[in-house]
């Protein structure tokens, strides 16, 4: 009698509230990175490929609902419940500046030239600043039709995609033309918008579907029905298979072409609100409502013999940040002093400080 395999991801430890969205840069000659939002207001960047611990962005006084890093994973952006965008040096961990908002920001991108950042939330305003100067007024776009929860430049930085809070659809704003010009029809509020790194395909999650639109033209390409309410969807064309995740707490890998379910993954305390692939779809990283994330390997259901470099292994791993006060923070290869002393203002630590220990709940406000 056969015994089937379970598999053991790694686990990533170190926030103690849900995770709520997560977002791997693309290679840099430095390797990849993992960057984290959670409800504990500590947005983390990691190692992509092991999971290990780099920093901690600290600085915000609510929920941080948003942490994405520039294609070259040079600086970071966030957006939080305190009615704030941030803007951070991805190598020391210090705060560039401060985009105060009049209301909860939910998410906030890069574009990929990394000059501008967007940013979306309760406010219903779609803004657009500039990095270069930070202290310039943001372009605004029309008023959206209702909360907006995702914002996703598109391959040629001329086009965004947003989804609302409590609406379908997903809208796509045209830059050039400073409006809404065109609705990409969904059955349900739409949860997540993933850009390929390559700009070929658009896929979204929406209630029980998941869909696969091309990059190009933005039309339907595919979509699939899931027995789940889906909270988060990645998909990898270079493997031929996308990720899912959702309120059933598992973490789901199926075949592209057929729809065929590959493997179960089964391991989160509760729902899985952030499904991700790790460049090169060797790995693919979840985030849950259990304040964990967990590293699991593509290939796992072939067998024993199909690991590939960067995958997580086969015996459980557990990773985090160092103990408080401890000397073994991982440090980014190359980058700068590790020694800085704390600021006493309430801006940013170094990021190779150790991550806190948080004793009690920021208040989030969404």
């Amino acid at each position: 009698m056969s015994v089937k395999r379970v598999q053991m991801p790694l686990v990533c430890h170190g926030h103690t509230r849900p995770i709520v969205e997560l977002e791997y840069t693309p290679v840099t000659p430095d390797g990849y990175f993992l960057a984290s939002a959670s409800k504990d207001g500590q947005p983390m960047l990691r190692n992509g490929d092991t999971g290990d611990w780099i920093g901690t962005f600290q600085g915000h006084k609510g929920a941080v609902w948003s942490c994405k890093l520039n294609d070259p994973g040079m600086l970071g952006a966030t957006g939080s419940a305190d009615f704030s965008a941030r803007l951070w040096d991805a190598l020391t961990g210090d705060v560039r500046h401060v985009w105060p908002h009049k209301h909860i920001v939910r998410t906030v991108d890069f574009a990929h030239d990394c000059r501008r950042v967007a940013t979306g939330g309760h406010e219903k305003l779609l803004r657009i600043y500039n990095v270069d100067k930070p202290d310039a007024d943001p372009f605004v776009f029309p008023e959206a039709a209702g909360k907006i929860r995702c914002v996703a430049w598109s391959k040629s930085d001329d086009l965004l995609l947003t989804s609302d809070l409590d609406l379908p659809n997903v809208t796509v704003w045209d830059l050039r033309q400073s409006k809404a010009v065109r609705t990409l029809e969904t059955g349900g509020v739409v949860t997540s918008i993933e850009v390929s790194e390559d700009g070929r395909h658009v896929t979204t999650a929406d209630g029980t579907h998941v869909r696969i639109w091309d990059g190009a033209n933005l039309n339907p390409v595919k979509s699939f029905k899931t027995p789940y309410t889906v909270e988060s969807a990645s998909y990898c064309a270079e493997r031929g298979k996308w990720a899912a995740g959702g309120n059933d707490m598992w973490v789901h890998l199926y075949d592209y072409a057929s729809g065929e379910e590959l493997d179960v993954n089964k391991g989160h305390h509760g729902p899985v609100h952030c499904v991700r692939f790790a460049p090169g779809g060797a790995t693919y990283a979840s985030g849950s409502e259990d304040g964990t994330i967990r590293i699991w390997q593509t290939d796992f259901h072939v067998g024993p013999s199909a690991g590939s470099t960067g995958a997580a292994p086969n015996n459980s791993s557990v990773v985090g940040p160092p103990p408080a006060g401890g000397s073994e923070a991982r440090e980014r290869p190359s980058y700068g002093n590790s020694k800085l002393p704390q600021q006493s203002n309430g801006s940013a630590h170094h990021i190779h400080q150790p991550a806190p220990d948080l004793q009690k709940d920021f208040p989030s406000l969404g």
